[in-house]
């Protein structure tokens, strides 16, 4: 055992090295100087990734996190560099996402003096964690760690946040430090009923048109092939949420697409046409309910999620089944029939059709006019085997992303879901690139989503990260234009974007950049684009009121869907 006294941040860092962390993306100030000073005799340990603002250092921890399973840690320094981390945390917290935010604090006896860069970083972030900790003293330290890296990564994950006052980093400890398997009060894995495992099997094997909804919580399970096995037993045709889509991959046989406001025709009206709905790990959002009032009102529900508060929360069910989906769902797959439903699954391919003659085909295929968003997607995504990870900004880039990028693997969709964050993919992208720095990153952004935080192109110059950048560039703040043509008279108010040239922003930081207008030049630009050895931007300059279609109107019913212009 270590027991020679180590000061607070020493043992801070070991502390994380003992939780397996390699990677940190950071900001240092004032009050986290003596972390940083310790970090620099660990630089053979603990890569350290400078971001170029703290929201940055957030979403590069959550988009490492997404596709790598493992814990985001971000270390900030306290006032203005705690309160920067706070709109990531709100989006980790609604999207499930693990990760750990360190924020240096001023000296325990100046707390609440309104000292120089102090603010309740607790009091603020308490509603949006997992759990929030002031830590005063040194002894402390290893304790707090320990605890917040289980908290974060189990159950449903989420993040958590240490405020480290100064006097606990430079304070002397024994370190020793042990691994929490266990709180009191904190049951990460409710234990599953039997009879409600059961009572789900019974209603599927009686269903004559059962439709599972499939959301994050399966990925974040590790529950991947457990549902394939599960689906094909009983040939049970499944949508997927925004955050869930790669848990299944595109070409699965029984992967109808995606749920909610721009999802899949097929999907979403079968919603209201089935017999017996699956939830599984997903917390029926708005987006996917749309009205709730006429959301599958003729189906039994059957919810499996982790987490107990989010069953009924919007939708009562008919089956609670409370536990980890990885050891639910193989529960469930014994005791089904095998069964197969041609006439069930044949009813989507009527909507299928619809879809793509009024919306796929000409999104995908056009043969005239400018760019369209929907075919720069598409050929990406062919150009990479329809095998790289998908990150996403908000709006219209994020919509068109997730319908027509393609997916083989788990933990290809890496997006903000919940809170919907513009500025979120850039600096996810370079988390993501670090998580799974074997795979290809394709990062769609709109014109606007890209200037919120395009400093970041500062850290992938840093750091040299191969991340491939497309613009989307509309000169629009596109989905809000998209709400203004459709809901509020063609009134565009503050939604043209005057925009600056991207291509010669890129170049400025060292990184290869081409724009192009033209159809012909797309196939030859996206090639040079995953060709080059490092990060690129392409700017594809794109119709300027394209519109993303379907749409359910917000509060209108999921079969209430808009498919084309006026």
């Amino acid at each position: 055992m270590d027991t020679h006294k180590i000061t607070g941040s020493e043992a801070l860092l070991k502390a994380l090295i003992a939780e397996g962390v390699d990677t940190i993306f950071g900001y240092p100030g004032g009050q986290a100087i003596p972390i940083y000073d310790s970090l620099y005799d660990y630089r053979d340990k603990l890569r350290h990734i400078l971001v170029r603002h703290e929201q940055g250092a957030t979403h590069a921890a959550q988009g490492y996190a997404r596709v790598s399973g493992k814990v985001g840690v971000t270390l900030v320094t306290s006032g203005p560099g705690a309160t920067n981390t706070i709109t990531g945390i709100a989006d980790a917290m609604m999207d499930s996402t693990p990760m750990v935010v360190i924020a240096g604090q001023v000296p325990s006896p100046l707390l609440g003096t309104d000292a120089f860069q102090e603010v309740d970083v607790i009091g603020i972030a308490q509603p949006i964690t997992k759990w929030a900790y002031q830590v005063r003293k040194p002894e402390e330290i290893a304790w707090a760690v320990s605890r917040a890296f289980y908290i974060a990564s189990t159950g449903r994950p989420g993040p958590v946040v240490l405020d480290i006052a100064k006097d606990a980093q430079v304070g002397l400890l024994e370190y020793e430090y042990k691994k929490v398997d266990y709180i009191r009060s904190y049951q990460p894995e409710p234990d599953i009923k039997k009879e409600r495992i059961e009572e789900a099997a019974s209603l599927i094997n009686n269903a004559e048109k059962p439709f599972c909804l499939v959301g994050q919580g399966v990925v974040l399970g590790g529950a991947e092939e457990e549902l394939k096995t599960f689906l094909l037993k009983n040939d049970i045709p499944a949508g997927s949420t925004v955050l869930g889509l790669s848990a299944l991959p595109s070409d699965f046989s029984l992967n109808k697409g995606m749920l909610g406001m721009h999802g899949n025709v097929g999907p979403n009206r079968k919603t209201n046409e089935c017999d017996v709905l699956i939830a599984i790990g997903m917390r029926f959002d708005d987006r996917v309910t749309g009205d709730l009032k006429t959301y599958a009102k003729q189906a039994k529900i059957i919810h499996l999620d982790i987490d107990n508060s989010e069953i009924g929360k919007n939708v009562p069910v008919d089956v609670k089944v409370l536990g980890n989906a990885k050891h639910s769902i193989p529960m469930i797959t014994a005791l089904l029939e095998e069964r197969k439903r041609p006439e069930w699954n044949a009813e989507f391919e009527p909507d299928e059709k619809e879809e793509y003659e009024k919306v796929i085909g000409k999104e995908l295929y056009p043969s005239e006019g400018k760019l369209k968003m929907g075919e720069v997607v598409r050929k990406v995504s062919e150009a990479t085997g329809n095998d790289a990870v998908l990150v996403t900004d908000v709006g219209q880039n994020q919509m068109m992303g997730v319908r027509y990028f393609k997916y083989k693997q788990t933990r290809s969709v890496v997006t903000s879901g919940g809170l919907g964050t513009m500025g979120y993919g850039l600096p996810a992208a370079i988390g993501a690139k670090l998580g799974a720095p074997e795979r290809t990153v394709c990062f769609f952004t709109g014109d606007g989503g890209i200037q919120m935080t395009i400093q970041e192109l500062g850290t992938i110059m840093q750091e040299n990260l191969n991340v491939k950048v497309i613009v989307l560039n509309n000169d629009f703040l596109g989905m809000v234009r998209q709400w203004q043509e459709l809901f509020f008279h063609e009134r565009y108010s503050n939604t043209i974007m005057k925009n600056p040239d991207f291509v010669g922003i890129a170049k400025a930081y060292g990184i290869a950049s081409r724009a192009v207008d033209k159809r012909e030049e797309l196939d030859d630009a996206i090639a040079e684009m995953l060709n080059h050895d490092g990060a690129y931007v392409l700017v594809a300059n794109v119709e300027t009121c394209g519109m993303v279609y379907p749409m359910v109107p917000a509060g209108g019913s999921v079969t209430n869907m808009i498919l084309g212009d006026k």
